[in-house]
């Protein structure tokens, strides 16, 4: 919401030196955030005033082009010019040349002398141009930032205007206000007016407020006005559509009467367009006064206006051209002719208002929230109107409000006001909320008075009436909102003082800290971060095809997904089922912009549905649901485990002098993998696997010592590679962290140091091709016995001397006693031990 400081003035005391940013800084205190600054003079100023073309001459040109050469007095004809400005003549007659021609002699104009500056930073100085020096120019109004017509010159006579030659033009034309912009939150709508602001503004001074509603005398009715009739007799969201429409008339109005400046100007600070005097006073009394008004040509009306849901198959063409297929559940404004408006959203072009109408039918009603809120979004037509309707209007401004359009049409538009008027609905019960006496004070923490808690409810414009053990309050008309004693509590908060809430941090009972998991998880993603790799953070909607690809390990094996209802693109429809999508994404990001070396980590939640999703039925509100109910609820999750990903690309480090490079490789992604188990003491084995996101005879399966597949590592495939644009070898790696802390100890007992010295041995078998070196470790460990410490393959080879077929795998053994040095002849025993039962298992050999 734009507030034009002139506007807050009339109706709260602003002090007159108080600037944009100190209104704001007042209104922050009551809850309102600040957005900007609107200050016309951060892009205009200097000398800009009013002059009289006192002579033109049309100088055509030999580019086909004809000028206009002026003289334009700008100071009153006898008196000096009293700008000592170079370029601005002292007799205040300026020599201009001017290329537009919608003016003649004697017409009043916008003049920016020399040293003036316009927005864009466009100085004015005296520079010669066909034939003659321009000392100034003549201004239109997009020149001058006030409007977008750039065919003519600004003569202010169109305006009403006659104003004293060398008046301020900038003052002129309100130039010289400014608005201060709030964020105004859905729940309260009432602040969309300078009413409801001015409010907020004597609330957060301590200063009184005039309410502009007050000040509007509404003239009794001498008859029935225009017949209405109210028709939505069975409410789709619990409340009529429409329960209060007002309707007055006024005649005889001027079409080309303009819009005076004092209007227009605070219009356009208020963020509105000027278009022709009486959508300006329909626009102006709805940021006045909150409530959202429309005008029909009055003449074009056939018939009762009814207001009704619409029928199936009507149609209707809205103001902005468009023919709109109407819904059932649709609020209208109708007569004899059929739908005329989307009420509360937006007019039927066939009695829209034009520079023809002389007969305006006004149009101050009420609508109900969600009707309005669902038009809007249904047919995608925000409003200022909607805007307001859907947060809740004032349901007693009605009569008000179409008084002060009377009022201005009549004023300014020369119109005389029909003396019948309508006023059809009933009124909605007011709304009462009992405040228990120490309610604020509990859920607050300050010990409030009774005066605190009733001047202020008092200030918000409620009744309040004390009672045994608290507060009977009754909430005036605009605050829809106040429903519970909780929204009672933070307006006495919020009017006595944020500030003086204290600060208090709770103690954290004893013995309670981060959970298990929690721990584990942040271990992980720390060593992971230490390691060198950066963490991102990735939406997790995917496509179907890419959850078919990463989320199940062979080609052509269907994945269940959760499909989104409404997501914010079709290719991206479906919760993921794998971290990959999203971090190969990033990594093409990052790449596309100059980034080749990445190394890139996500730990997050992946969507995995079982055959039931959902639940048949979503329990009623204001019941507590039971067991059973709950139990189905939670059965209707998916699993979401927790997972970790990572993607590699580039190499390891910048070069440098003496170094060079490595690049990644698929070892590094396993070691990833590796480090997120070893944190959490969990020994990963690791086996030659197959996965179709993976290169065939590249990707190693990750299972725990169970057996169970937690994960995969590895290089991608070179296809899928190319179909990202990813360079070759790209590696990484995905793990199903939950299942690798559910296998981890409840407590990690560290070994202790042996001040025995050790033993190693080293054996090298040959073993069919085929064999996982992974199992003859294994076997090896398993043969040794409990003195082996530790058993690591250093070395795999094929070729001369190795049988066809076969491969040679290399081990280094580490034996140590707990107790006493090992003699060589026992760590000999415990490493035949080892080859003999790889022998039973593989029909290892010794090379």
């Amino acid at each position: 919401m734009r507030i034009p400081l002139t506007w807050l003035r009339e109706y709260a005391q602003v002090p007159a030196g108080a600037t944009a940013e100190d209104v704001m800084t007042e209104l922050v205190k009551v809850g309102f955030e600040e957005e900007d600054v609107h200050r016309p003079l951060d892009q205009i100023s200097g000398p800009i005033v009013v002059g009289q073309v006192l002579s033109l001459e049309k100088e055509p040109q030999s580019n086909g082009k004809t000028i206009n050469w002026c003289t334009v007095r700008v100071v009153p004809e006898g008196q000096p010019q009293t700008l000592d400005i170079d370029g601005i003549d002292p007799s205040g007659v300026q020599g201009i040349v001017c290329g537009a021609h919608n003016f003649v002699v004697g017409d009043k104009v916008v003049v920016t002398l020399p040293g003036a500056v316009l927005p864009g930073d466009f100085r004015i100085t005296p520079r010669k141009t066909y034939g003659h020096v321009s000392a100034g120019m003549i201004a239109s109004v997009r020149e001058l930032g006030i409007g977008d017509d750039h065919d003519g010159i600004l003569v202010l006579s169109t305006l009403g205007l006659d104003p004293e030659l060398g008046t301020d033009a900038l003052e002129l034309l309100g130039l010289r206000d400014e608005a201060a912009e709030i964020n105004v939150t859905p729940d309260r709508g009432y602040a969309f007016s300078i009413r409801g602001v001015a409010r907020e503004y004597a609330h957060a001074t301590g200063t009184s407020f005039t309410d502009p509603a007050a000040l509007v005398t509404v003239a009794p009715a001498t008859g029935p006005g225009y017949p209405v009739r109210l028709e939505d007799g069975a409410p789709i969201y619990g409340l009529p559509g429409c329960d209060r429409f007002v309707a007055r008339t006024v005649r005889g109005i001027n079409p080309a009467a303009p819009t005076p400046t004092w209007m227009s100007s605070r219009l356009r600070l208020a963020g509105i367009r000027s278009i022709s005097l009486p959508v300006d006073i329909s626009n102006y009394v709805m940021l006045e006064l909150g409530q959202p008004l429309h005008f029909y040509d009055a003449d074009k009306l056939s018939g009762d206006i009814v207001v009704r849901r619409a029928a199936a198959g009507e149609t209707l063409e809205t103001l902005d051209g468009k023919v709109r297929k109407l819904d059932v559940e649709d609020l209208l404004i109708t007569d004899g002719s059929g739908p005329i408006g989307v009420a509360g959203v937006m007019g039927g072009a066939s009695t829209e208002v034009t520079d023809g109408t002389v007969s305006v039918l006004i149009e101050a009603a009420h609508f109900e929230e969600v009707s309005i809120a669902r038009s809007r979004r249904r047919h995608k037509l925000p409003s200022e109107a909607s805007k307001r309707f859907e947060r809740g209007v004032d349901w007693n401004v009605a009569d008000k409000a179409a008084q002060r359009a009377v009022d201005l049409l009549v004023e300014l538009a020369g119109g005389t006001a029909d003396t019948t008027g309508t006023d059809v609905g009933d009124a909605p019960a007011p709304v009462t909320v009992f405040l228990p006496a120490g309610f604020a004070s509990a859920r607050i923490g300050i010990d409030f008075t009774p005066g605190q808690i009733t001047g202020s409810l008092v200030d918000l414009g409620a009744t309040v009436e004390t009672v045994d053990a608290g507060y009977s309050v009754m909430a005036p008309s605009w605050r829809n909102d106040l429903l519970t004693p909780e929204d009672l509590t933070e307006e006495v908060a919020r009017l006595v003082g944020y500030d003086l809430i204290p600060s208090t941090l709770p103690t954290a009972p004893p013995g309670r800290g981060y959970s298990r998991a929690q721990q584990q998880r942040r271990r992980t993603v720390q060593a992971l971060a230490d390691s060198g790799l950066t963490e991102i953070l990735a939406y997790p909607f995917v496509s179907k095809a890419a959850n078919d690809t990463f989320g199940v390990a062979d080609a052509g094996a269907a994945r269940p997904a959760v499909k989104l209802a409404n997501p914010l693109s079709e290719e991206f429809g479906y919760l993921r089922t794998s971290m990959l999508p999203g971090l190969i994404d990033t990594a093409k990001r990052n790449l596309s912009r100059g980034f080749n070396d990445l190394a890139l980590f996500e730990s997050g939640l992946v969507f995995l549905p079982s055959d039931s999703l959902g639940t048949a039925s979503i329990p009623p509100l204001g019941v507590k649901p039971s067991d059973d109910v709950l139990d189905a609820l939670y059965d209707g999750i998916p699993y979401q485990p927790l997972t970790l990903g990572a993607i590699f690309t580039g190499k390891d480090s910048p070069a440098a002098p003496g170094h060079t490079p490595r690049h990644w490789d698929w070892a590094d992604a396993i070691d990833a993998a590796r480090l997120v188990a070893d944190v959490v003491g969990v020994e990963l084995v690791v086996e030659q696997g197959s996965h179709q996101a993976f290169h065939p005879g590249r990707a190693a399966a990750l299972s725990l010592r169970t057996g169970e597949i937690v994960g995969y590592a590895g290089e991608l495939h070179p296809k899928l590679l190319a179909e990202h644009n990813l360079p070759a070898r790209t590696v990484a790696m995905e793990i199903n962290a939950e299942k690798v802390f559910e296998a981890a100890a409840d407590v990690i007992v560290a070994k202790p140091i042996s001040t025995f010295p050790v033993a190693t041995q080293d054996v090298a078998l040959v073993v069919p091709v085929e064999i996982p070196a992974q199992a003859v470790l294994e076997t090896l460990r398993e043969g040794a016995g409990e003195l082996l410490e530790d058993v690591a393959l250093f070395d795999e080879y094929q070729g001369t001397g190795i049988p066809e077929g076969s491969k040679s795998l290399a081990f280094g053994l580490r034996f140590r006693a707990a107790d006493r040095t090992l003699t060589s002849d026992e760590a000999s025993a415990a490493r035949a031990d080892a080859v003999a039962l790889a022998a039973e298992r593989f029909g290892a050999t010794q090379r």
